[in-house]
């Protein structure tokens, strides 16, 4: 039984699955920012939202550094969990974002900055992490979509990595996502056929698997310039996984508030995004209706999924022990 007259600290248990807030913030911030553009009005709300998200990533990583430093043994429980393990790479996928909203605020040197802390701290948490999937044993009903964060992040280097850096280094980097992203969507879809149906709690990670093609349809265009058939693919195979949890919407609706809520934000915005760029590379009015919608149900998705996180925050429901 716990000892309720003396609980445990709540920083002891301060979540590194808080950091996907973070990722689909600052992907809303973005298709903020594009709107703007595409609309051509002046919206001084993305400029000082990304402040705000920047100031609350700053808040993550210092809280859960704190609590690496003062709880060790639990931070490492974290990094050593077959799930938990998996959001860790978020970090890095967190400066990726913020080089990306940075440069289309135009304040290019904190981008670049942001660019070169993000990409080369990916690659190594990726590498550490893909140490542990080739040598450490592994059920497969412990797979689950989140699985994918670590491969996601290669594919965002390039969306402005060409003008930071070398283009071969975007090619590098997409060649990892892509593959890797490929590889784990055979073993997913061997996992969610033939086993077990995933938790409840892990239901809305699934909405992780809109992100890949979008964000590499956004990385390919930037780094080829041209919207091609392979990119095509790309978009379509996003939208097609879009529609394809939209048929599901009564399973998420079933799901009580976790933080996993996070997973529906940041591939919704990646959709937004793909859209936004498809309009701008065919001058076609469907996409960019598309996108204006797609930035209307980004928005009221993120605001409520952060209603919910706050008002859970108030209960003192968040950092508490996990299963």
């Amino acid at each position: 039984m716990p000892d309720t007259d003396h609980p445990e600290p709540r920083l002891k248990h301060f979540p590194i699955a808080l950091i996907p807030s973070v990722m689909g913030l600052t992907g809303l911030v973005i298709v903020f920012f594009k709107a703007q553009h595409t609309l051509h009005l002046e919206w001084p709300l993305a400029k000082w939202l990304l402040f705000a998200v920047t100031a609350w990533f700053l808040f993550i990583l210092a809280v859960y550094g704190l609590k690496t430093a003062k709880y060790t043994a639990q931070a490492v429980k974290d990094f050593q969990h077959p799930i938990r393990i998996n959001f860790f790479p978020g970090i890095s996928i967190c400066f990726l974002l913020g080089a990306i909203a940075y440069t289309e605020l135009g304040w290019f040197s904190v981008a670049r900055t942001l660019w070169w802390i993000g990409a080369p701290l990916h690659l190594v948490l990726l590498l550490t992490i893909l140490y542990g999937w080739f040598h450490k044993p592994h059920k497969l009903l412990s797979f689950n979509p989140a699985w994918f964060i670590p491969v996601v992040g290669p594919l965002l280097v390039p969306v402005v990595g060409g003008q930071y850096a070398h283009p071969e280094i975007s090619w590098f980097f997409f060649a990892i996502g892509l593959i890797y992203w490929l590889s784990l969507m055979a073993v997913l879809l061997n996992r969610i056929f033939f086993h077990d149906p995933l938790p409840r709690k892990l239901l809305p990670t699934l909405f992780i698997l809109i992100a890949p093609p979008a964000v590499g349809f956004i990385a390919y265009v930037k780094m080829t310039g041209d919207v091609d058939t392979f990119a095509r693919i790309l978009l379509y195979f996003g939208i097609f996984t879009t529609l394809m949890m939209l048929t599901m919407v009564d399973q998420f609706r079933k799901v009580p508030y976790f933080v996993s809520w996070w997973g529906y934000t940041f591939p919704l915005a990646s959709l937004t995004l793909s859209l936004f760029l498809m309009y701008q590379k065919s001058n076609l009015a469907m996409f960019k209706a598309g996108a204006l919608v797609m930035t209307a149900v980004t928005t009221v998705v993120v605001v409520w999924v952060l209603i919910r996180t706050i008002h859970t925050a108030t209960l003192g429901k968040i950092c508490v022990p996990e299963d």
